[in-house]
């Protein structure tokens, strides 16, 4: 957001957890933008945007405020599927936080299965962390309750998801399912997909990743899959530390590597 407000010219305005990632205030404020640091957690950061907009006027961005936000992201959709040779995939699968992406995702596809382009909506699978799993245990119960919540995956760490009730309607409508990794899964699934295949997600995004090692043995083999990777890892190059081993001695000549 910081990035493309630069570039046209908008005076953009964040609020972050005080937790949030290094990487992520400093990127911000490479951008220029004016970052206000939250004593507290993601939603009393949500909240306060949301207050400072009524007080001071402005257009707010906010995930499922901003309606425009789930038609943005819903490009997703239509991207997979020109890159699939216009159908969809059979199973996709989703980190979860707010529930704005997963709306978005549905969002593009029932789009291309009104146009006539596409018989079916995709299986999706929502993957949420085992300590912020608000969605998982709504699509358990049917309903919302307010808990604590703690994750390594700081971009879906939400107490109350604020597109919960849209994200859970379309999920039990189309016969998507929601599930969850630990913390460790999602290191390792971040790892792997680095050394496997170049590419290096946030944890976040690497929650996707978890979440398919966790039931592909459930799946059709002759199934067509797609991982969704939503963030870049330089977000969050700490959290990416806690995969890998860093060298313990500097070298000086090739004499000294075993």
């Amino acid at each position: 957001m910081a990035g493309i407000g630069a570039a046209a010219g908008q005076q953009v305005t964040l609020f972050l957890p005080e937790t949030a990632p290094p990487a992520k205030l400093v990127q911000a404020l490479q951008y220029r933008a004016t970052v206000h640091r939250v004593r507290g957690n993601y939603d009393l950061a949500y909240d306060l945007s949301m207050e400072y907009v009524q007080a001071r006027g402005g257009m707010s961005r906010n995930t499922a405020y901003n309606p425009m936000t789930i038609e943005g992201k819903k490009s997703v959709s239509l991207e997979l599927y020109h890159q699939l040779g216009h159908t969809a995939p059979d199973v996709l699968f989703v980190a979860t936080g707010d529930g704005c992406i997963i709306a978005g995702v549905y969002k593009g596809f029932r789009d291309l299965k009104q146009l006539g382009l596409i018989e079916t909506v995709p299986t999706i699978f929502s993957v949420q962390a085992a300590t912020s799993d608000a969605l998982y245990r709504a699509f358990q119960t049917g309903k919302f309750d307010n808990r604590p919540t703690h994750t390594i995956a700081d971009s879906i760490c939400v107490d109350v998801p604020r597109n919960g009730f849209h994200a859970l309607k379309q999920l039990k409508k189309y016969g998507g399912e929601v599930i969850t990794v630990s913390d460790d899964e999602i290191i390792e699934a971040q790892a792997r997909l680095s050394g496997s295949a170049g590419l290096f997600t946030e944890p976040a995004s690497a929650a996707a990743m978890a979440g398919f090692l966790k039931v592909h043995a459930q799946l059709d083999r002759q199934a067509s899959v797609v991982i969704l990777a939503t963030g870049n890892g330089l977000k969050d190059n700490r959290a990416a530390e806690k995969g890998i081993t860093v060298p313990a001695k500097a070298v000086q000549s090739i004499d000294d590597i075993q």
